[in-house]
């Protein structure tokens, strides 16, 4: 029942994935994954089971596991795991044990192309050896951010691209699809209503952006608390309000951290925290809120809803935590949007094609060639039969300079 159920969420998602359909009847005559191996550390829910078969469908031989354990879809996992070529290592609920393991499972297949969500898969490579690996791809903040950190000391190995830098990526994954997920996840979990509250997002990167913008859509008061100053000014001039997290948390209904850092809420801001406010992260890793400080100032604890814990602390007042201070969306939801993890996992695909297609290159981290982010504009722009401009020989000998 289970894995039948896991195979009517994979069929629902291609069925509204054009993209990667489209790249699926090309990939099965063009075969550019034929005699590679390829291991896939990624949210394991039913777009990207879609990818894995894409993969497999290339001529890879594919490996899969999650790459949060709290996100992994159990009966899309099972079903996936029928497909010939795909082998699944990924289980809900695991412990931290457990998930490593799962990555080690998963790089059993030796694989020369990697495709990796936060940058476990690659720290598990680095720590147990690099052997083979052709290069690979990166399609998180955090871990294009760790990407960087470990090539800045001479560190990384092979060569990865930083598929979450691309425009069709950032643009429309970050802002769009996080935007939406994220309060997807917050209405179904609490069922609340938005309208007339005070939000906090924290962090005004593409993320915040699009939680931001669609926090105002629902009616809510919008209050970007940043650290730079650049983009502090733009959500001013985006019309929302800017303050410190200690000075924002004190009138706020929920909170939502979207930075990559440690500690934006921490033992301080919940000493003035108002009472009955919840708690969330859209960020990959569950450091944002110091979960420490909140089991520290707790006086009782209790579940109350599904993915929502009660923390009284020792004055009394309420702060609710939402999936564990996990990534909120994927923890209490499906992720993104089917039609966003179209234009995602397109890139990515048509990213480790062009890998796959040229000699090794030396380790660091490398652009999305723009070739690739522009076929992929143009296959969505295709799919949704949206024609645009073309330049005259005029134009573009004036814009040549020439």
């Amino acid at each position: 029942m289970e894995r039948s159920r896991g195979r009517e969420k994979i069929e629902w998602a291609a069925s509204h994935m054009p993209l990667l359909g489209e790249l699926r009847r090309e990939f099965a005559v063009e075969q550019p994954f034929r005699g590679r191996r390829i291991a896939m550390s990624i949210h394991l829910e039913a777009k990207t089971a879609c990818l894995a078969v894409l993969l497999r469908d290339g001529g890879g031989r594919v490996a899969v596991t999650g790459s949060n354990p709290l996100s992994t879809q159990d009966d899309v996992a099972l079903a996936l795991a029928e497909e010939d070529g795909i082998s699944v290592h990924a289980k809900r609920g695991v412990s931290p044990e457990e998930y490593t393991d799962h990555l080690r499972q998963t790089l059993a297949v030796r694989p020369d192309l990697v495709l990796d969500d936060g940058g476990d898969l690659v720290e598990v490579l680095h720590e147990d050896g690099t052997h083979g690996i052709h290069g690979g791809c990166e399609e998180t903040t955090t871990g294009v951010a760790r990407l960087r950190r470990r090539a800045s000391r001479g560190e990384l190995a092979f060569p990865m691209f930083a598929v979450n830098d691309a425009r069709m990526k950032c643009l429309f994954d970050n802002r769009h699809g996080t935007g939406q997920s994220v309060w997807d996840a917050i209405l179904r979990s609490t069922n609340l209503l938005v309208a007339g509250k005070n939000v906090v997002v924290a962090g005004y990167g593409w993320c915040g952006r699009g939680i931001a913008l669609r926090a105002r859509g629902l009616g809510a008061r919008v209050t970007v608390t940043e650290i730079d100053p650049v983009k502090a000014l733009e959500a001013t001039m985006d019309g929302f309000s800017v303050a410190p997290m200690r000075q924002a948390i004190r009138e706020a209904d929920f909170v939502i951290t979207a930075t990559g850092c440690i500690d934006v809420v921490s033992a301080d801001d919940l000493a003035v925290a108002k009472d009955g406010v919840l708690l969330s992260n859209a960020g990959h890793f569950n450091v944002e809120i110091n979960l420490d400080d909140v089991r520290r100032l707790t006086r009782r604890s209790r579940r109350v809803r599904d993915g929502i814990d009660e923390h009284t602390l020792h004055d009394g007042r309420r702060v609710y935590l939402l999936g564990e201070g996990r990534l909120v969306n994927l923890v209490l939801g499906d992720g993104h949007p089917v039609e966003i993890m179209d234009i995602s996992f397109a890139l990515q695909a048509l990213t480790l094609r062009h890998i796959a297609s040229r000699p090794t290159l030396p380790p660091g981290v490398y652009a999305v060639p723009e070739e690739v982010d522009r076929d992929v504009a143009r296959r969505r722009l295709a799919a949704v039969e949206t024609s645009i401009d073309k330049w005259t020989e005029a134009q573009r000998v004036y814009m040549s300079g020439a």
